[in-house]
């Protein structure tokens, strides 16, 4: 989730500069694909991290990590899950920013780990954990509405990291504008492997890494000899008076791309574009993906209220999708850059499935 779909009045800061290089498709990455080297020379393949640890070019900032983090907080959801995924929940003291309820597969490991705050907290709250490191999927959620709370944080020893898929290939910085290219799974990959190298779990982050993309090729091989005209397709993310649907390059392209599908805001680079209702009526997709947000912060966030507004409003109900009901649920976290994106892949792909679409 970005600043513009969760807190519309939040200019996020961050000198947005790509990280890493991303591949040409969603396929394999490479393990040396760090950008990240440390003063003794370690490299990316190497199982153990060697300290003192600088990431270089961290969406604009190198970050020096002096020893593996014991006390570290994560202000967003995507990261916080990664985080768990590598199993770290014994080294962190602290979450914040969720859209959704926690994967139940991390559901045991996160009940261990304190909640700041379902949405962005403050600097203070965060020095409160006397954290040594902080990590974001989002600008917005590390700034919130203070522009130099990076250097803040680094004045204070604090070293902080933010996803290079909010900066990779986009110059704008709110998180939502267009991106240059379309990302790919591969930047989901650097920053797991980042984080993995920063604790000094490479060897759990090169396994998830194997597994969402044993996971997401399956997908594709699944939907590999369809046409993706066949199925036309419009993500909701939420806002029923200007709704903020996805366009073509953020999570939900590699999520159409696999599943074999087009969207029918392919046409636009910004994330998450807000059209007009009369606009999607004219691009008439066959599908709506629409996410089941469990935050409190815009309206439609949660799947009722979409599916509520969609079948009583006098323009909606005349939208293919809703006359026959053809809708496929996500989470609104399945929607943005993380290891979540497979899931959401892996969503549609049994979505139009079981709506007939395909066989």
């Amino acid at each position: 989730m970005s600043s513009l779909r969760v807190l519309p009045l939040v200019v996020a800061s961050v000198v947005a500069l790509g990280l890493t290089a991303c591949g040409s498709d969603d396929g394999p990455s490479t393990t040396g694909a760090l950008a990240a080297t440390d003063t003794a020379g370690a490299s990316g393949g190497a199982e153990r991290t060697t300290y003192p640890l600088t990431l270089r070019n961290n969406c604009g900032r190198d970050v020096t990590v002096k020893a593996a983090p014991g006390r570290a907080v994560s202000v967003n959801q995507g990261s916080t899950e990664i985080l768990l995924s590598l199993g770290l929940a014994d080294r962190m003291v602290g979450t914040a920013t969720w859209t959704d309820r926690i994967r139940p597969n991390l559901a045991a490991a996160n009940a261990k780990v304190p909640r700041l705050g379902d949405d962005a907290v403050s600097y203070e709250r965060i020095l409160k954990t006397e954290p040594d490191l902080v990590s974001a999927s989002f600008a917005y959620a590390l700034n919130g509405d203070d522009p130099d709370r990076r250097d803040r944080f680094a004045k204070l020893g604090v070293p902080t990291y933010l996803a290079p898929s909010h900066c990779e290939n986009r110059d704008d910085e709110s998180g939502d504008g267009p991106r240059s290219k379309p990302l790919q799974l591969s930047t989901i990959s650097t920053e797991i492997r980042q984080l993995a190298q920063i604790f000094d779990v490479r060897p759990k982050g090169e396994a998830l890494v194997a597994d969402l993309e044993r996971r997401l090729e399956k997908v594709r091989a699944a939907n590999a000899s369809r046409d993706p005209e066949e199925i036309s397709i419009a993500y909701w993310f939420a806002n029923t008076e200007s709704p903020y649907v996805a366009g073509c390059c953020g999570s939900s392209g590699i999520i159409s791309r696999t599943a074999g599908v087009r969207n029918v805001f392919a046409d636009t680079k910004d994330e998450f574009p807000q059209v007009g209702w009369e606009t999607v009526l004219d691009r008439d997709p066959t599908v709506l993906v629409l996410g089941d947000l469990q935050r409190k912060s815009q309206t439609g966030d949660k799947l009722a209220d979409k599916i509520r507004f969609l079948e009583s409003d006098p323009v909606t109900k005349r939208l293919t999708a809703v006359r026959k009901r053809r809708y496929v649920i996500l989470n609104g976290a399945d929607m943005n850059p993380s290891i979540r994106t497979v899931d959401g892949a892996e969503k549609v792909s049994a979505g139009i499935r079981k709506l007939g679409l395909v066989r």
